[in-house]
Parts: structure tokens; sequence; C-alpha cells
């Protein structure tokens, strides 16, 4: 009986974290708030619901696919939103006024130059007569 209360207030407050997380995506205004909004309470929202099914079946088979669950989530999410902020940078679909600093200016315009460097080198930028 126990148990079943508390899986229960897991389901409902992974299901709080999911509805939050889709309500900040649709709600904030620019791509790295919507990151934040989509990347931290779903993760918590997925960690509670899985405690509430290992609670639920309490056994080694259900228990390690959670876990393999739970920790590819947390390793991929990270990754996948730290790119996803690289690139909106990148197409600069951000708010400036919003970024207290901003470390990756630098990194970025080395990157363009690079790019326009090799470019000029294979001769892709340039214009070609074809006689």
């Amino acid at each position: 009986m126990i148990l079943d209360i508390i899986s229960a207030v897991l389901i409902l407050l992974g299901g709080v974290l999911s509805l939050a997380a889709a309500v900040g995506m649709l709600r904030f205004a620019d791509l790295l708030s919507r990151m934040h909004a989509s990347a931290k309470p779903q993760v918590l929202g997925l960690i509670a619901v899985a405690l509430a099914i290992a609670l639920q079946y309490p056994n080694w088979a259900t228990v390690t696919t959670l876990a393999i669950i739970i920790s590819f989530q947390l390793v991929t999410i990270p990754v996948a939103t730290h790119m996803v902020g690289r690139a909106g940078y990148r197409t600069k679909h951000l708010r400036r006024s919003m970024l207290y600093r901003d470390e990756l200016a630098e990194a970025v315009d080395r990157a363009e130059a690079r790019e326009v460097a090799w470019e000029r080198r294979k001769g892709i930028g340039t214009d070609h007569n074809d006689g």
C-alpha cells in the first residue's frame, strides 16, 4: 500500500516535470531558455517515473534496464543540449542581451576564419569562368 502511494506520487511528479518542460518550450522566448526548460525537468521527470516503476517491479531485469535508460539520458541530454546551443549560437537564434558573458564568440570567429581560409585554398569561394 505504501509503495503504491510512493509510486503514484513519483509518477505524478514525473508528469508535472514533463508538463513543465513542455510549457517552458512553448512559453520561453529564446533558444537558451528553451534548452534549459527542455533538458532539466524532462530528465528529472524520467528519473521519477523510472523510480516508480522500480518500486512496483523490484527485480534485477527491470532495475538494470531502468538504470541503463537513466544512464543514457544523463549522458546524452547534456551533449545534445550543448550541440543545439552551439548551433543556435552560430545561426544567431538567441538574444545576445541575455548573455552574461560571451565566451563562445572568439572560438566561433576562429572557426569561421579557418573555414573561409579552407574554401579559398580549395577554390570553393571564388568565381570560375568556364570559358
